[in-house]
């Protein structure tokens, strides 16, 4: 039941789906126009954490056993992973400690700790993070939790595809996924085996779109550039990922930080929604027209857990001349 190697199933993302559809309601799936094109975006950005994670979350930790249970989980992550694990974690009463570096956004950190989970800090760079998670666990004990190398994670991921056509009623064309480590696109392609699956990374970082094209992992260099979208930044993609994802995903986008914050501003005038870089990128690609849209393409929303003040930054300096009205 607990196999960590085992593989993620389609029939998983279903269970997956029946267990979350029991405690969340769906998140909405809002009609856009993008390019003269009539399409849809899946506002994850609007769960309970801010971000689909809580979906990967809460599966993974539902499936543990007592034991298991008992002796608490461990999880890495820049934040949004960190929220769902705790989010799940305050409600089945198992303990919560979660690695999460130090320049993480302050948001992030302070909404992780007020879910009740122990945050361990460590230095990005300078320090391996799954170092000091093993370190943890050799410690303390527990169970790994995984951001996206993990069978059930990958599977509830998925859930948000399932939730996604029920809604739209129909089988999207093409599901546009935000990208850091895969296991959302992952979890997608099993949900939706006849829609294409464009992975979307920040430019530099696209780790999941070079193991795809090369058939086996690829490792971020110790050059690799800054970029606004913290929650894209795995150094890597895992085997489980890409062999899910390997001859079923369309080819990998890269997108910009300009072309994110451009996607920032369209969605917050558009459709009044707060996004942070990373729940953006899926988007920017679509509205850069690096990937085709049509009436049947669903678009994640990945997450909306933006800095007050870099957002506000984002909207002023990429804003028309109008003012953007505040309070109504």
């Amino acid at each position: 039941m607990n196999d960590i190697t085992r593989t993620p199933t389609s029939q998983g993302v279903l269970d997956a789906a029946d267990s979350i559809a029991a405690i969340l309601p769906p998140t909405p799936l809002l009609p856009v126009e993008i390019g003269g094109a009539n399409a849809w975006v899946k506002a994850e950005s609007l769960q309970p954490i801010g971000a689909f994670k809580i979906r990967g979350g809460w599966w993974r930790l539902s499936n543990l056993d007592e034991d298991q249970r008992t002796a608490g989980v461990v999880a890495v992550s820049s934040g949004n992973h960190a929220q769902g694990v705790a989010w799940a974690a305050r409600r089945l009463g198992i303990a919560a400690t979660i690695v999460m570096p130090r320049d993480a956004p302050q948001v992030k950190l302070a909404n992780t700790r007020a879910l009740g989970a122990e945050v361990v800090l460590y230095d990005r760079p300078g320090e391996d993070r799954d170092a000091v998670a093993a370190k943890l666990i050799e410690e303390r004990g527990g169970t790994l939790v995984h951001a996206f190398g993990d069978p059930w994670v990958i599977e509830g991921q998925g859930s948000a595809g399932v939730e996604a056509e029920a809604q739209l009623g129909q089988t999207p064309s093409r599901i546009v996924a935000c990208c850091g480590g895969g296991g959302l696109a992952a979890g997608l392609a099993l949900a939706c085996p006849d829609a294409a699956i464009h992975v979307v990374e920040p430019e530099g970082w696209d780790m999941v779109g070079q193991a795809m094209a090369s058939g086996g992992i690829v490792h971020a260099g110790a050059d690799a550039p800054a970029t606004i979208c913290d929650a894209l930044q795995p150094t890597a993609t895992k085997p489980i990922n890409l062999e899910v994802l390997q001859g079923r995903a369309e080819p990998g986008v890269t997108v910009t930080d300009e072309e994110v914050r451009a996607a920032q501003l369209w969605s917050f005038s558009k459709l009044a929604l707060v996004l942070e870089p990373g729940g953006a990128a899926a988007l920017a690609a679509a509205l850069a027209g690096k990937v085709p849209v049509d009436e049947r393409t669903v678009i994640m929303l990945t997450g909306g857990n933006a800095d007050p003040e870099r957002f506000a930054r984002t909207l002023i300096a990429n804003g028309s001349p109008d003012p953007i009205p505040v309070g109504g």
